[in-house]
């Protein structure tokens, strides 16, 4: 009887610590999930917060290169086209000869012209015949009016008739000087010591004046004229003395100095730029006119402004913005003025500062006061790095 109570205590105390073992296995093994749940509940909270790449503004150099397009043209050049009617009776020099000032070109057969000549001499020779005549009849009317003779009237009448037939000599005149100098184009001279770098005409082709296709064209390349069109944002830069790098397809490992001689003194409505006049020295003949060339300038930035990549740029109907990661890790839209746009990046004259810490390729999404997280490590990849 006294052995039984203490059978059940120790069978209920056995009860109890296994209980209390089960529980304590329970909460043991609960433990992992309920941290994995919170963990997983922290990830996801974070993960709503989109991440973002972003970049910090750099700072456009004082002085930038400016790479421009120019064309170039010899510093004395000149069609030569015909000044009289005729054919071709020879030629002297063709493309590429070097020539003199003076020297003859050409040789025009003016038959029509040389006849015309022969025919107005001959009128003038008619003419001073009767100017002679009518001097001695005046002459001889006067002395006769002297002792009345004639009459006032007929006296009057010859003496007209005098200066009549000297305005008919003095006409006829100016047309023989007239074809002189017409049958004197019949020889084309060079203007200028030079190159002839066209020659559009032959040996037995029709020449008619003022004809629209020139006979020849002549060039002096031993100095060139280069006309480039400067932005107007650079405009105060372009003085006289400005020298600049000029290369050419022709010779890629060759430099060649430019002097800005002058310029328009006016923008070009058209294009907003200012055309400029470049000299440059070519005593060898190595470059040759009409070539396209670049010229690289060395100009002093006119606006301090930073530079961006052109993904960083968000475009709306509040105009041109940037997105902003503050110190608290929210959006800021700042609104942005840009300056060139010089492909993979852009210049930023204001709005934005130089510490500013920009969202690359933002979303359309990003409103402001979002909040975001900074990505960083491959998710961050990109143009440009995080700061």
């Amino acid at each position: 009887m006294t052995g039984k109570p203490g059978a059940r205590s120790r069978k209920a105390l056995l009860i109890v610590v296994g209980a209390v073992v089960l529980i304590v296995l329970a909460l043991i093994g609960a433990l992992p999930r309920v941290r994995a749940r919170a963990r997983l509940e922290r990830e996801t909270a974070q993960m709503a917060i989109p991440a973002v790449a972003v970049i910090k503004a750099k700072r456009a150099p004082a002085v930038r290169d400016l790479v421009l397009p120019a064309s170039v043209r010899a510093y004395v050049e000149a069609p030569i086209f015909a000044r009289t009617t005729g054919y071709l009776k020879r030629w002297r020099f063709d493309i590429g000869a070097r020539v003199a000032a003076g020297d003859l070109l050409a040789e025009i057969d003016t038959p029509e012209v040389d006849q015309q000549l022969r025919q107005a001499r001959a009128d003038l020779n008619t003419v001073e015949a009767n100017l002679k005549l009518s001097q001695i009849t005046a002459t001889r009317f006067e002395d006769l009016l002297r002792t009345d003779s004639v009459s006032k009237q007929e006296a009057d009448n010859a003496a007209g008739d005098l200066a009549a037939k000297l305005a008919l000599v003095r006409s006829s005149e100016a047309n023989v000087k007239r074809l002189v100098d017409l049958q004197s184009f019949k020889k084309i001279y060079a203007p200028f010591s030079g190159v002839v770098t066209a020659r559009n005409t032959d040996v037995g082709a029709l020449i008619n004046a003022g004809a629209t296709t020139e006979l020849f064209h002549l060039a002096q390349p031993e100095r060139l004229r280069v006309y480039v069109n400067l932005p107007e944002a650079f405009t105060p830069a372009a003085q006289v003395g400005l020298v600049a790098e000029m290369t050419v397809t022709q010779y890629p490992d060759r430099k060649f100095t430019g002097t800005l001689v002058r310029t328009a003194g006016a923008i070009d409505p058209a294009t907003r730029t200012l055309l400029v006049e470049l000299r440059v020295d070519n005593p060898t003949g190595v470059l040759l006119p009409g070539a396209y060339a670049q010229l690289r300038f060395k100009l002093p930035n006119p606006v301090p402004s930073l530079l961006l990549p052109a993904g960083a740029l968000m475009f709306g109907a509040d105009g041109l913005r940037v997105a902003v990661v503050s110190a608290e890790q929210r959006v800021v839209l700042k609104q942005v003025t840009v300056g060139r746009d010089l492909g993979t990046e852009v210049e930023v004259v204001a709005g934005l500062k130089g510490d500013d810490v920009v969202v690359l390729n933002p979303s359309d999404s990003l409103t402001q006061g979002q909040p975001v997280r900074v990505a960083t490590g491959p998710a961050a990849a990109g143009s440009a790095a995080p700061p």
